[in-house]
């Protein structure tokens, strides 16, 4: 029988005290929701009665029905000075009407005398009302013993004591924290080991990555017993921050074997992921293990052809496990294998021993020598696999194009101006536009000079624009290249140019959009 391990999301708590994370009352209660339907088993909140909108998260998540779930509240033992009964904060966790309580408590001799400034036995009263208090207004409680590792170094009995404070007033779990995320995994797990002999509540771990081990100090100290652990999605948190429950959950389910959210809730982890990065208006990180983009992405030729006949070779997992998917990376670095298997994935059909295969090798490898960079402009790649392969219609030609700026004055805003003359056929058009910028204006002169032959151009907007100096040394003589991302309302594509002029390399990378627009609307 597999060992069930619960939980702890602290995602819209501790993950929002990460530097640029934030979320609005109702990001919270969306987010709750899709953590309830993964089937995380405890959720908190926030620290209510600390800020308006932790009350609003908590009014509003009592009129939700949960399926899986329970939420918590957090928050701090009673002050020194106060009776538990008057306690302000003990109040405030009351008033939430979470089922579940959080309370942190001191464990560390150095904070008890120099922050609270309070005797060792007055902190074990505050940690035994705070605790007894809360389950008699029938709360499950979790005590977080703050600093517990440090603690522990520094005075191992008085660390024990207050946990034996928490547990004989009624805890229900006791988690142990890695406050200042300084712990080594095998110091978690022989201080883990100790208290888990001393203790008859169930044990639970909550660590921090501030020595990028904050999941593996999590998974040592569930190897000797923990069966609560806490994190935040995507690692979200404090400083460097919370351990990422998007690495624990696959490494408990699928590494240790424990039984987390269900193999079927697994395979939602990466979408998890994003949406939680989505409603932070932060990017998902492409590095992150088993859900970041870049986690089953093969850039090697060596690693792509072992891939292509027996993914294990170079993945641990298979990626639809959590949800995610394999990408092949084309590059200077790539061989045969990878043009192939990425033409594939495209719907291209090219022939492995034919002389377009290896031209487009060739060509990829000087054009990425150059400064191109196809991992993230697929259309471009397509349109050059097409080149060789001889699907590659030319729609339009160039014919000249002239670009003017007026500026009259330094306060004044500059203006850009246009003019375009392209051949369809046998056919000429010569149109001009203006735009706020030179890319823009010829963004709109072709497209106008285009429409006459080509109406489906309307559908489509240039949607984003980077643009990134290659070789700084140059100064303003130095290599850019420019990515576009084009959208058509239903679908997106990126392309790419390279060229010592900005205008040119935007050039370049507007006609592969506008001629993989056109070619996917003949196809």
């Amino acid at each position: 029988m597999k060992n069930k391990i619960f939980t702890y999301d602290t995602t819209l708590r501790d993950g929002t005290q990460g530097e640029e994370v934030s979320f609005s009352a109702e990001d919270k209660i969306k987010i709750a929701k899709r953590l309830d339907a993964f089937g995380i088993d405890y959720i908190e909140g926030g620290w209510p009665g600390s800020n308006p909108k932790d009350m609003e998260f908590f009014e509003k998540a009592r009129t939700v029905r949960f399926a899986h779930a329970k939420i918590a509240a957090f928050g701090s033992t009673r002050r020194a000075k106060n009776r538990v009964e008057d306690d302000a904060n003990i109040k405030a966790l009351i008033d939430a009407q979470t089922p579940v309580v959080t309370i942190f408590g001191k464990t560390w001799l150095l904070h008890v005398k120099e922050a609270l400034q309070i005797t060792e036995e007055e902190n074990l009263e505050i940690i035994a009302d705070s605790v007894a208090y809360l389950k008699k207004n029938g709360k499950e409680v979790v005590y977080d013993a703050e600093h517990f590792f440090d603690g522990y170094k520094s005075d191992a009995a008085y660390a024990v004591k207050t946990l034996l404070a928490a547990q004989s007033s009624g805890a229900d779990v006791i988690v142990l924290c890695d406050t200042n995320g300084g712990t080594m995994p095998w110091e978690v797990s022989a201080m883990v080991a100790a208290v888990k002999q001393q203790l008859s509540v169930p044990v639970g771990i909550h660590t921090h990555n501030d020595c990028e081990l904050g999941v593996a100090n999590a998974l040592a100290a569930v190897q000797q017993g923990a069966v609560h652990v806490q994190g935040t999605i995507n690692g979200y948190g404090e400083r460097c921050g919370n351990a990422n429950l998007c690495s624990i959950i696959p490494n408990l389910a699928l590494k240790m074997d424990a039984e987390t959210v269900g193999t079927e809730q697994l395979k939602k982890l990466t979408e998890l992921s994003r949406y939680v990065s989505e409603l932070a208006n932060l990017k998902h990180r492409k590095n992150m293990a088993f859900v970041g983009e870049s986690a089953f992405a093969h850039k090697g030729g060596v690693h792509v052809s072992a891939v292509m006949k027996t993914p294990k070779t170079y993945e641990h997992i298979e990626p639809e496990q959590v949800g995610n998917i394999r990408r092949v990376l084309v590059s200077d670095l790539s061989g045969r294998s990878n043009v192939l298997y990425k033409a594939e994935e495209l719907g291209l059909k090219i022939d492995d021993r034919s002389p377009a295969a290896q031209a487009v090798v060739e060509e990829l490898k000087a054009m990425e020598h150059y400064g191109y960079y196809f991992e993230d402009a697929e259309a471009s790649f397509e349109l050059l696999v097409k080149k060789h392969t001889g699907e590659m219609k030319k729609l339009f030609e160039l014919e000249r194009f002239k670009i003017s700026i007026h500026k009259d004055s330094n306060d004044s805003e500059a203006r850009s101006e246009a003019m375009i003359k392209v051949r369809v056929g046998d056919d000429t058009e010569i149109t001009a536009a203006e735009g706020n910028g030179p890319v823009n204006a010829m963004d709109k002169a072709l497209r106008k000079a285009l429409e006459r032959f080509y109406p489906e151009l309307k559908d489509i907007q240039l949607t984003d624009y980077k643009v990134r100096v290659l070789d700084s040394q140059n100064a303003t003589a130095a290599k850019v290249r420019v990515l576009i991302e084009t959208k058509n309302g239903t679908s997106s594509w990126n392309t790419v140019g390279v060229s010592s002029d900005v205008v040119d390399a935007s050039w370049k990378a507007l006609v592969d959009s506008i001629t993989y627009h056109l070619l996917k609307k003949k196809a």
